[in-house]
């Protein structure tokens, strides 16, 4: 739940970045799919390639996340979540100081930026899909309104106390998920209007102590589940 609200507020930020200073969706693909069939019916091939692009780069990301994921999980690796969010973390930084060293603007250049948040954020859905077993999405919202909408219609007809504890859990998570995007958002959009796109500098910060931390919790429980078993080995 801590990884889930921390990357939905990431999403969030990155996504209202993306809006106001390229005026381009960055975390999802339902109106790139939109924009797409439009061009292509204006016969506006260009501009319709570009939205393609989107569309694929957001794809690549899912798929670059999810063979690192796999190929951790088939040589038993703990941490290879590690590798996307490092790499996650290197393309928002790499935006973010970018925009400080070449502040040029054109479509060119409007493009690059999108281009690299969206592989950016398909990164770091595929990472949450796989580790939640598909059950959590940080970086769009209409799944999420959908699952909640189910869970919260069937408060009205399971009164079992188990399955009850299960649904208000569920209903938690989604609802932490949904306003840690609106709080990325919120924070994002006030926070473009001083800084611009070194505002990406925040979700960097967010990530990097995510990193951190989740290391700490690793070294806890690897050192209580070690000196827990000298401790039973010293009792027999």
């Amino acid at each position: 739940m801590k990884l889930a609200s921390i990357l939905s507020i990431v999403a969030g930020i990155v996504n209202i970045s993306g809006v106001l200073s390229v005026h381009t969706l960055t975390t999802n693909l339902t109106g790139h799919f939109a924009f797409f069939s439009e061009q292509l019916f204006l016969k506006n091939y260009s501009a319709a390639f570009t939205f393609l692009c989107y569309i694929l780069f957001f794809l690549s990301g899912a798929f670059v996340s999810g063979v690192i994921i796999e190929y951790g999980s088939k040589y038993k690796s703990h941490q290879s979540y590690i590798i996307p969010i490092s790499l996650e973390i290197a393309i928002i930084l790499s935006v973010s100081i970018g925009s400080i060293i070449f502040p040029a603007s054109g479509n060119s250049h409007h493009t690059i930026i999108a281009s690299a948040l969206l592989f950016a954020m398909g990164l770091q859905n595929a990472l949450v899909t796989k580790v939640s077993q598909s059950v959590v999405r940080t970086t769009h919202l209409t799944g999420l309104f959908t699952d909640l909408g189910i869970a919260l219609s069937q408060l009205l007809f399971y009164k079992e106390i188990a399955v009850r504890k299960a649904l208000h859990k569920s209903i938690f998570l989604k609802t932490m998920i949904i306003g840690g995007f609106f709080l990325g958002g919120m924070v994002g959009g006030f926070g473009y209007q001083h800084f611009q796109l070194k505002i990406l500098l925040l979700p960097v910060l967010l990530l990097l102590g995510t990193l951190w931390y989740d290391g700490l919790l690793f070294r806890y429980y690897h050192l209580k589940r070690k000196y827990g078993d000298l401790s039973s080995n010293w009792k027999k």
